[in-house]
């Protein structure tokens, strides 16, 4: 895998596991407007790291998919399999 993929599949671990945390945290705190924003933005980079890696490396999870004649999941490697 070459070092742009490590670093955005890095990106992409490190804004998941915030939202996952300040998700649990929202469970029980639903109305802390700084979590919340918090939230929004962690959110918003997971967005922004998960098209930058599928613009180049191609779709992450099946709703990532986005031609529109034929079923790309498939026939693209993913990333687990080695090389991009």
């Amino acid at each position: 895998m070459n070092e742009t993929a490590r670093m955005l599949l890095q990106r992409i671990d490190e804004a998941s596991f915030a939202v996952d945390d300040i998700v649990l945290y929202l469970d029980t705190h639903p109305d802390d407007l700084n979590a919340l924003n918090y939230y929004h933005y962690v959110a918003q980079m997971r967005r922004e790291a998960m098209d930058a890696y599928q613009a180049q490396f191609g779709p992450l999870q099946t709703d990532g998919v986005e031609s529109d004649s034929s079923w790309t999941w498939l026939t693209d490697r993913w990333p687990w399999e080695g090389e991009m």
